[in-house]
């Protein structure tokens, strides 16, 4: 189990309120979530600098580690990802810290794939040689990743650039995390499997929700921060602001919506929010 944060806005916009000072920032989620759970074993950040992908990771809580708010506070961007982890499959490491990141591609992962050491093997000859050998940790959650980006170059896109089809990348996204809660049922685990799944190529995002907590705003036009007052956007040209929070829990007073489960919740490049059903494999 784990702590998931997305945002995508049409300007830079600096988020460190979001993660550090909001009522339920993800730095307060890592110490204690809703529902008194800690997710303590690590923390990560993602967030595309002139188009390029960076991620910052470290092995210890965010609520504990002085590198956690020094980096948010840097950070004016379009695009961020944020995680603070709670180990289940893997140990608590820097090679286990999400999120992971492939050529424009970051990923993050809220929750398990039960069976997980049934499943490994299949996922594993499943996945392109060329990608697998990027993998560092022994999590579940990154050798999905490859696994994913297995598909994607299957079904024609690239691991290394970014995806200019929403719809076709969301309908390869649900199938992927139907057939993986399939195959976790398979394994006859008694647990549930629980695949929160965070994509991004830094144009668009995308979330899915199967068995986990996940909640959406928008935040359309410039508004002073509840939090401190002023506004974060770093305005480029013309047009209204545009942007969209994905998230485990809601973090502030906003007005968040849950998204439903087995959906997909999608940010496009123009900042709009889409909803796509994953089929449920019969």
């Amino acid at each position: 189990m784990c702590r998931l944060y997305g945002f995508r806005a049409n300007f830079p916009t600096k988020v460190e309120c979001t993660l550090i000072h909001a009522q339920n920032a993800l730095m307060i989620q890592s110490r204690a979530d809703m529902r008194g759970l800690s997710h303590s074993d690590g923390w990560g950040l993602g967030y595309y600098c002139n188009g390029e992908p960076a991620v910052v990771r470290r092995a210890q809580a965010a609520f504990q580690d002085l590198h956690f708010p020094s980096t948010v506070e840097r950070v004016h961007a379009h695009t961020v990802v944020a995680h603070v982890r709670r180990a289940t499959v893997g140990q608590p490491s820097l090679e286990n810290t999400h999120p992971f990141r492939h050529g424009p591609w970051i990923f993050a992962h809220n929750g398990t794939l039960t069976g997980f050491e049934q499943l490994r093997e299949g996922l594993e000859r499943e996945a392109l040689p060329d990608l697998l050998e990027h993998r560092r940790g022994a999590t579940d959650s990154e050798l999905a990743f490859y696994w994913l980006l297995t598909r994607m170059v299957r079904a024609g896109m690239s691991a290394e650039a970014p995806c200019p089809d929403l719809d076709r990348l969301a309908e390869l996204l649900g199938k992927a995390v139907g057939e993986l809660a399939a195959r976790c049922r398979e394994t006859e685990s008694e647990r549930t499997a629980r695949l929160n799944f965070l994509l991004t190529d830094g144009r668009v995002l995308l979330v899915t929700r199967w068995n986990n907590s996940l909640y959406w705003v928008e935040r359309p036009g410039v508004h002073d921060c509840e939090i401190c007052g002023i506004p974060h956007i770093q305005k480029e040209g013309e047009g209204d602001y545009r942007a969209a929070v994905i998230a485990s829990e809601p973090i502030s007073h906003e007005e968040w919506r849950e998204v439903p489960e087995r959906s997909i919740v999608a940010v496009t490049g123009r900042v709009e929010v889409r909803r796509f059903p994953i089929a449920i494999p019969v």
